[in-house]
């Protein structure tokens, strides 16, 4: 059973960077896509960024597209997500999640959720 654990959320102020950290135990990480995605207050959990198996291929929601960075170690079983020029509209908390197919992950249809970490942009 896959299991994902979240970190390096935190306070930062806007225009700031921060780099969240998922570790994956549990299954043969580089066989499957992993992705972030992040619920702000009040709001649904929304998509942010994948990445496939390989790290070959990347994606991003729009409102993420040249500040935020995927990428994977797969000898690590770790996924980051860099994320500048941070807004306060970026903040929420954050959920790494994993999924066969990159694609799938975009759907939110996952196999497996991290517990989430928390990211406050102050203005």
């Amino acid at each position: 059973q896959v299991q994902l654990v979240e970190s390096g959320g935190g306070l930062v102020q806007a225009g700031g960077s921060l780099r969240l950290s998922c570790a994956a135990s549990g299954r043969t990480f580089s066989r499957y896509a992993m992705g972030w995605f992040r619920q702000a207050p009040g709001k649904e959990r929304e998509f942010v960024a994948r990445i496939s198996g390989s790290g070959g291929t990347t994606y991003y929601a729009d409102s993420v597209k040249g500040r935020f960075t995927i990428s994977r170690d797969n000898a690590k079983n770790t996924v980051w997500l860099q994320m500048n020029s941070l807004k306060p509209e970026d903040t929420g908390v954050y959920y790494c999640a994993t999924a066969r197919l990159s694609s799938a992950i975009q759907r939110g249809d996952v196999d497996a959720w991290g517990q989430g970490t928390l990211v406050t942009v102050s203005s």
